[in-house]
């Protein structure tokens, strides 16, 4: 793919979507804006330490924006970014693909 020493741009992409629970993070947040609650009960048998890590990851990536609101209990919420909206036309090809041939 690349020259040896040089990243290669399906790398990139890929240590941003690394694993399964990412994209169905995104599938989510592609509906709009979630909270945490909201993300973990959709996403059946991920642990609440896993969901943080990927937001965070997520989040640190400029996927997604995170908000904490100061109520009590404290809100917080995600929404994705320009940057994370970008990635719907790969998620929908690859949801397609997947419907096709999986």
């Amino acid at each position: 793919c690349c020259p040896e020493g040089v990243e290669c741009s399906i790398e990139k992409a890929l240590a941003v979507l690394d694993g399964k629970w990412t994209f169905l993070i995104l599938r989510d947040l592609f509906e709009g804006t979630k909270r945490f609650g909201e993300l973990r009960k959709s996403l059946h048998g991920i642990s609440p330490k896993t969901l943080t890590e990927r937001l965070k990851m997520l989040e640190n990536n400029g996927i997604l924006v995170r908000t904490a609101y100061a109520t009590i209990p404290p809100a917080v919420e995600y929404t994705l970014t320009e940057k994370g909206e970008s990635l719907r036309p790969i998620v929908k090809q690859m949801k397609l693909w997947g419907a096709q041939w999986g």
